[in-house]
């Protein structure tokens, strides 16, 4: 039988690591918020054109919006495989549209993973984080620093931190995390669909942990 699944967490809780692993042991098709609103953009549906609007505007896009693109993707996808929803739901109403569209094509959700990460560990993890602007590979300032101070060690271009990586804004990021999110994460409770992991060990032993609960 498919999986569908929900990868739920505050920005910087690996999140991305996390569901790597999940699509390779289940065969799932990870659906990112971000990617499917670029895809709609890219194909220039009419979603996709009213949600370029409001991404040239920096503005964020409207639930309204998400949610038709989701439901858009959802009816795509063979029916003999699993799902990971990934950045989405966000609200309280797209959790329910989730549940509308999975149900209009015979679908139901197994599994919330939620990744409970505590604010203070957040953010040591983003304000320490460093990229290289040409290959893309990420550092650590404590975790994972480069050979040489501020200098990739894969191509030699020199570091930088992202503008969204200081603690004011990481601050301001969650706390619109936890106004949005505590709301959907009740919901879920509520339908005994939350699997809790707390992140305390190495990326492995959070994935260990993670298909203990699934298996």
């Amino acid at each position: 039988m498919a999986l569908n699944l929900v990868i739920f967490g505050p920005p910087g809780a690996g999140k991305g690591t996390q569901s790597e692993m999940l699509k390779s042991k289940y065969g799932l098709d990870h659906l990112s918020t971000g990617d499917m609103l670029r895809e709609a953009v890219r194909n220039e549906t009419e979603t996709g054109k009213l949600a370029k609007q409001y991404m040239d505007a920096g503005k964020l896009v409207t639930d309204e919006i998400v949610i038709k693109i989701i439901e858009e993707k959802i009816a795509t996808i063979d029916q003999g495989r699993g799902t990971l929803f990934d950045g989405f739901p966000r609200t309280l109403d797209q959790a329910r549209a989730l549940d509308g569209a999975l149900d209009k094509n015979n679908r139901k959700l197994d599994a919330v993973v939620f990744l409970n990460v505590p604010d203070e560990e957040v953010i040591s993890r983003l304000s320490g984080r460093r990229m290289c602007p040409k290959c893309n590979a990420i550092y650590h300032i404590t975790g994972k620093p480069p050979k040489q101070d501020g200098i990739c060690d894969e191509c030699g271009t020199e570091l930088f931190q992202r503008d969204d990586d200081n603690e004011t804004v990481i601050r301001q990021r969650l706390e619109t995390y936890h106004s949005q999110t505590q709301p959907v994460i009740d919901y879920y409770k509520e339908q005994d669909l939350i699997k809790e992991v707390g992140l305390t060990g190495s990326p492995d032993e959070t994935t260990e942990k993670i298909f203990e609960y699934l298996d």
